[in-house]
């Protein structure tokens, strides 16, 4: 049997996360070669960090990003890295964004992100629930 998490040395994972971010202003600028290299960046962020993207999806204002990715990284970390790498590049690439923006900030601040998983709530308690030790029963933080 093949298994869906991924291990490193000493951990096994499997943590999912959807990311969705968009443009300054939300001027529709992602589209033709600039929409191409956009996804290509991101492709290159996530390979060079170990960050399996399981769909991803670049719109003419933003990008939704479906990740699967290893627990040393944050997700702020994550978003910080793409966001800035890719806004650097994508500036230097097409000089006619300079037009739209003049400030160097090509994405706007802040993003959206959505914990995501095949396992619920209720089955984690379950599961706990059936591994409890006898001798000191569940415990739990609300009363």
């Amino acid at each position: 049997m093949v298994s869906k998490h991924r291990k490193t040395s000493h951990s096994k994972y499997e943590l999912k996360a959807h990311l969705i971010w968009v443009t300054k202003y939300r001027y529709k600028v992602l589209v033709n070669d600039i929409k191409l290299r956009i996804r290509e960046l991101i492709r290159q962020c996530c390979d060079a960090s170990d960050i399996l993207i399981v769909r991803g999806h670049v719109s003419s204002d933003h990008v939704h990003l479906y990740i699967s990715y290893p627990p040393q990284m944050s997700i702020t970390e994550i978003v910080k890295s793409i966001k800035g790498r890719t806004s650097r590049r994508i500036q230097e690439e097409f000089p006619e964004l300079s037009k739209k923006y003049w400030g160097q900030h090509f994405w706007s601040i802040g993003y959206a992100v959505f914990s995501a998983g095949d396992i619920t709530d209720e089955m984690i308690k379950e599961y706990v629930k059936n591994h409890q030790d006898k001798d000191f029963g569940e415990f739990t933080v609300d009363k």
